[in-house]
């Protein structure tokens, strides 16, 4: 008797399966023979440093609660490019007033950033040497690259068209702004 009723539970279970298995589209037979799928590799575009940011072209966004700094970005310095990178100035102010100025990019396809190079006192750029490609931190509350991905730069992995449209993101209303 037990195993009819574990054959009737299987039974039981498999029956959506199979009844919605009708209702899944065959996509083997949809070819599309249009499409071509691009192969080429991805290739990162020659970068120019922007000007050194300004404080009058500083748009501030919000990170978290949980830090007392102010995070801004260059509106001046942000850019698509060919190659489908954000790049931008961000400037993190301490509740001191000391700064860090980044000029960072962001791939939004594969979660990744750059930092080019560092603001110094002087108000010029030092090279980033050791310039590489990091996967943005989505699960710390102080990563400043997590609402940039999230709501400003990146929609479910592509980036913005242009850096209007970026520009528009970050001064949406409802923003934290200083």
């Amino acid at each position: 008797m037990g195993g009819m009723k574990t054959l009737l539970a299987i039974a039981f279970l498999a029956l959506p399966a199979v009844c919605l298995g009708s209702f899944i589209p065959n996509y083997d037979m949809q070819i599309n023979e249009n499409y071509v799928e691009d192969t080429t590799p991805w290739e990162e575009i020659a970068v120019t440093l922007p000007a050194y940011p300004k404080d009058g072209n500083l748009v501030p966004f919000d990170v978290s609660s949980a830090t007392g700094n102010k995070f801004m970005i260059d509106a001046a310095s942000i850019t698509v490019g060919k190659d489908d990178v954000v790049r931008y100035t961000v400037v993190i102010e301490s509740p001191r007033g000391a700064r860090t100025i980044n000029y960072e990019g962001m791939r939004c396809e594969t979660m990744e950033r750059k930092i080019y190079a560092f603001g110094q006192t002087d108000g010029k750029w030092a090279e980033n040497k050791r310039a590489a490609w990091e996967g943005v931190k989505l699960r710390t509350l102080l990563s400043y690259h997590k609402p940039l991905y999230e709501d400003i730069f990146c929609n479910v992995g592509i980036p913005v068209r242009s850096a209007e449209e970026a520009m528009r993101k970050l001064k949406q209303p409802g923003k934290e702004h200083y």
